[in-house]
C-alpha cells in the first residue's frame, strides 16, 4: 500500500509544509466558526423578529465544532506530555472533565430556555 501512494505522488511532509498546512487548517476552522456564528445569530434574529420556526442546525454545528476542537487539543496535549517530567501541564484530564460539564450545562440551559419560551422546533 505504501508503494501505491508513492506512485501517486504522496510523500511525507517536511516541517515547513506541515506548518503551512496547520496554518491553513486554522484559517479554515476560524472561517467556519465565524460563518456558523453569523448563521446562528441570523436564525435567532428570525425567531425573535418574525416569530419564525427555530433552526437549531447551525447552533449545533457551531457547538460541535468548538467541542471537537477543544477536546482533541486537550487529549493530544495530554498524550504528548504523559511521560514528560518537565511539563507544566497539570491535570489536563481535569480540564477535559470541566469542559464536559460546561458543555452539558450549556446544552441543558439551551434546551430549558427553548422549552420555557415555547419555541416549536
Amino acid at each position: 500500500m505504501k508503494n501505491f501512494f508513492k506512485k501517486l505522488g504522496f510523500r511525507k511532509m517536511d516541517e515547513m509544509e506541515q506548518h503551512i498546512a496547520f496554518k491553513a487548517q486554522r484559517n479554515a476552522l476560524l472561517f467556519l466558526l465565524v460563518a456558523l456564528l453569523i448563521w446562528t445569530l441570523y436564525e435567532a434574529y428570525k425567531v425573535f423578529a418574525f416569530d419564525a420556526m427555530l433552526n437549531p442546525f447551525p447552533c449545533m454545528l457551531l457547538a460541535a465544532a468548538s467541542c471537537i476542537q477543544t477536546f482533541s487539543q486537550l487529549i493530544m496535549t495530554r498524550n504528548a506530555v504523559k511521560d514528560d517530567e518537565d511539563s507544566f501541564e497539570t491535570l489536563p484530564l481535569l480540564k477535559i472533565i470541566i469542559w464536559v460539564c460546561v458543555v452539558v450545562g450549556v446544552i441543558a440551559t439551551i434546551v430549558a430556555a427553548i422549552m420555557i419560551m415555547g419555541v416549536k422546533l
